[in-house]
């Protein structure tokens, strides 16, 4: 299959220039400079705490941007409404809220805007299609909270596939799925950044990293390096806390 076209960089679906991130002034990164286009999966990568959970909170503003500046197609975060959708490590929805996984997609349909808006057919439409495409059509009507954690994941990136965003932000997808889960969520990544999304993932799983990305963000230290994802995993076995799994990277993944 032929490479998607690269787009300008003007285009880029997400770019920071000089960033700081944190909490209460308390920077966890410092001048950070990344551009994710249309159609790339970029991987974020770094050891435990290192600060990739903070940087791609900060984009949804869960985190603070101490410095520089943050634009999503073009425009400051708040502004670009519908333009990114987010995929958390653990949703903070409640697992005993009487909602079904049908539910919980369609959200991705909400907007915010001045007025209430019905959801129309459509959105409904969209919100099917998005659970079909995770493999979950046959669980629509089953509650959220009596799904396997999984399905659970695989529901939240039907949510975000739904809201049909032109940037797709993932913290830890592949944390303690089973297999199923995790080929499903890697097959839908790549027919995401086929049809022009661009997919920012942090992920602390190495070989994934380098089956996914043409590109990686290293995170350590408190700052970001960014590069072609053979060249930064490369340099991985001299960063703090990754040792043999990074030694290994050469072996080839089971089904890969």
């Amino acid at each position: 299959m032929a490479e998607p076209t690269r787009a300008p960089v003007a285009d880029a679906a997400l770019r920071l220039v000089g960033v700081g991130v944190g909490y209460r002034r308390h920077a966890v990164l410092t001048d950070v400079n990344l551009t994710v286009e249309p159609g790339r999966i970029i991987a974020l990568v770094g050891a435990n705490g290192a600060g990739k959970s903070t940087l791609i909170k900060a984009v949804v503003g869960l985190a603070d941007v101490l410095a520089g500046a943050i634009t999503v197609a073009g425009r400051p975060p708040r502004q670009a409404h519908g333009a990114a959708a987010y995929v958390p490590q653990v949703d903070a929805l409640d697992a005993d809220f009487p909602v079904t996984a049908a539910d919980v997609v369609l959200m991705g349909r909400y907007r915010p805007t001045r007025w209430l808006r019905q959801i129309r057919a459509a959105d409904r439409a969209i919100a099917a299609d998005a659970l079909a495409r995770v493999g979950l059509a046959d669980r629509a009507r089953t509650r959220f909270g009596l799904l396997s954690g999984g399905q659970r994941q695989r529901v939240l990136l039907a949510r975000a596939i739904a809201a049909q965003p032109r940037l797709m932000l993932m913290d830890e997808p592949f944390n303690g799925l089973d297999a199923t889960s995790q080929d499903v969520i890697v097959a839908q990544l790549r027919n995401l950044a086929a049809a022009g999304t661009a997919v920012l993932l942090s992920t602390h799983d190495l070989r994934l990293a380098r089956d996914l990305a043409d590109t990686a963000c290293l995170i350590h230290g408190g700052r970001a390096v960014t590069g072609p994802t053979a060249r930064i995993l490369a340099e991985l076995p001299g960063a703090h806390g990754y040792g043999s799994q990074a030694a290994d990277l050469h072996t080839t993944r089971p089904g890969r």
